[in-house]
């Protein structure tokens, strides 16, 4: 995660586009410091949660899917975790690692009860047949095999991740630099500690060593607060909701400066105000603000990634 925090912090001292805004950090920092604002992972109860290893196979599949909604503007990622909350109520055997490697599109529909195409389609299709071939091949089909052979730990649990399944390699190529992101590896780790409230397939001993998870809704955030400040163009190209393009600056700079800014945050409420906050809990903070504000404009990129 050191490199998800070097790179991330490279990019934010030379953008062009996005600039992290160390007066807005105070601000937003000096209202929180009273109460860190906490959030329960599940609040909205969404998620299936049986407090065993098929809760594992189930966040593995969600995370592996947990990406790019805009373009249906019906579809959101409760659509996602409901729909296959329900998928495995109905059949205990539906994330089994044989069956991720068979599912059509049409399927997957079926599965999630949305009645038209998805969006990237063909590539969700594709990542969970990575998932469950890689499961059966390296793990004994088993999510929590992979969770199990971490030994507690977040930072190997994403290591593990992104070293078996492509899918997850969430990086760019930035001003002639490699930048890791990870959002999807990461977000994973922090599901499980939230899920299972850090104890049994959820408890890692460095879980602080989790960043952000760079995504749409949190950099609109950001800025919303004045913590994030975007150039004339961008912002016209978000309020305008064009296509920003995958590995361009604009997005690779939302995407790092939010960790970056998410960083400092965390930094300013322990060294000024002695108030120890995780990275997972700010970004569940700012998620929730965000997906409780439906006038929220946020960037629009074609990603697997997020």
């Amino acid at each position: 995660m050191e490199e998800v925090r070097e790179t991330s912090a490279w990019v934010a001292h030379n953008s062009s586009h996005v600039t992290v805004d160390s007066s807005g950090i105070e601000e937003v920092v000096e209202k929180m410091k009273e109460s860190i604002p906490k959030v329960e992972w599940d609040y909205e109860g969404i998620h299936y949660f049986d407090n065993g290893p098929l809760t594992v196979q189930y966040l593995f599949v969600l995370d592996a899917l947990n990406f790019c909604f805009w373009p249906d503007k019906d579809l959101n990622y409760d659509n996602l975790a409901m729909g296959l909350k329900e998928a495995l109520l109905n059949d205990k055997s539906a994330f089994d690692a044989d069956r991720l490697q068979k599912y059509t599109g049409p399927q997957l529909r079926e599965l999630l009860k949305w009645p038209r195409p998805l969006p990237l389609e063909e590539e969700r299709v594709r990542l969970l047949h990575e998932v469950g071939f890689e499961l059966e091949r390296s793990f004994e089909g088993k999510a929590a095999k992979l969770v199990e052979s971490c030994g507690k730990s977040a930072v190997k649990l994403v290591a593990l991740i992104t070293r078996h399944f492509p899918g997850f390699r969430d990086h760019s190529l930035y001003k002639g630099h490699q930048i890791f992101l990870y959002k999807r590896a990461q977000i994973f780790a922090a599901d499980l500690w939230g899920a299972f409230k850090g104890q049994g397939y959820g408890e890692f001993n460095d879980i602080s060593s989790i960043t952000m998870f760079a995504d749409y809704i949190v950099p609109a955030v950001l800025e919303q607060l004045g913590v994030l400040k975007f150039s004339s163009s961008l912002a016209s190209a978000i309020e305008a909701s064009s296509e920003i393009g995958a590995g361009s600056e604009e997005e690779v700079e939302l995407r790092a400066c939010s960790i970056y800014a998410v960083e400092k945050m965390r930094e300013l409420l322990t060294d000024k105000w002695g108030k120890q906050v995780l990275s997972v809990e700010l970004d569940l903070w700012l998620w929730s603000v965000g997906v409780q504000c439906p006038s929220l404009r946020h960037h629009r990129t074609l990603s697997i990634y997020y």
